[in-house]
């Protein structure tokens, strides 16, 4: 595996305080979703700036962001708050209007069709998004293309097999098998999950993830790390089988060429 940068800004922000604090809001997902989602945003806009930094030299002020699959909005005022032009795209409308933020830069559109010319952003991120796509990797070659010469795309995805990879339907139940989870959830709330294995949910590996990013012609894997651990065992990224279990979720960073 590649050997990467040391990513000091980003070091300091990876604890284990921080990592507990992550863990638990997740509690929140689904009853509270302003206390999930906002410290999330603020977590999430406070990593790509160190990725910033630490790769290009510099945080995001004056850049433009985009996020891939930005919801309802919780996100647009963390990143302006570090000098970012922000623009977000989400397919889902009922999706975007949830929260009833108004976001004057969010697009409706896919990601894997954005609706925007090549080399538009500074940044390009997606986080939690290429889970819930049946062709993840055409959601990463489409970051990409709308990424600046020079800029960085950041891919951020939940990996199946870690504790998270069902989502609301279970810590265990995803094991047995996506439609066991799916349908036991049904079975024991009276409807189906709002995540829906082989329509909304995909079985996404952390092998794949690490090979398509390698693969890629047109920028440098120039980081991938666990999103929400601690610095200290990001080394289980580089470890077969582990990391499947253990990672949870993988960030890919790439510098476009």
């Amino acid at each position: 595996m590649a050997s990467f940068p040391e990513l000091p800004a980003l070091r300091r922000l990876a604890t284990l305080g921080r990592s507990w604090g992550l863990l638990s809001d997740f509690k929140y997902e689904q009853t509270r979703p302003d206390i999930f989602y906002g410290n999330l945003a603020l977590d999430t806009s406070s990593l790509v700036a160190a990725l910033s930094e630490d790769i290009s030299g510099a945080g995001l002020n004056d850049l433009k962001v985009l996020d891939v699959g930005g919801g309802p909005g919780y996100f647009a005022e963390a990143f302006e708050t570090l000098g970012a032009t922000y623009f977000s795209v989400e397919p889902d409308v009922g999706e975007m209007s949830a929260a009833g933020i108004d976001v004057h830069g969010s697009v409706r559109g896919s990601g894997l069709d954005l609706p925007f010319l090549p080399d538009s952003f500074d940044v390009v991120y997606s986080s939690n998004v290429a889970e819930h796509v049946s062709a993840p990797w055409e959601l990463g070659e489409e970051m990409l293309r709308v990424t600046r010469s020079g800029g960085l795309a950041i891919l951020s995805y939940t990996i199946w097999l870690g504790p998270f990879g069902g989502h609301e339907t279970g810590l265990w139940e995803h094991y047995v098998g996506g439609e066991f989870a799916r349908d036991r959830y049904t079975k024991k709330h009276g409807h189906p999950p709002k995540n829906v294995f082989g329509e909304s949910l995909f079985n996404v590996s952390c092998r794949e993830g690490l090979e398509w990013g390698a693969s890629v012609g047109n920028a440098e894997l120039v980081a991938a790390f666990p999103r929400y651990h601690p610095y200290w065992v990001w080394w289980m990224v580089k470890v077969p089988v582990l990391r499947e279990f253990a990672v949870s979720n993988l960030v890919l960073v790439f510098k476009k060429h």
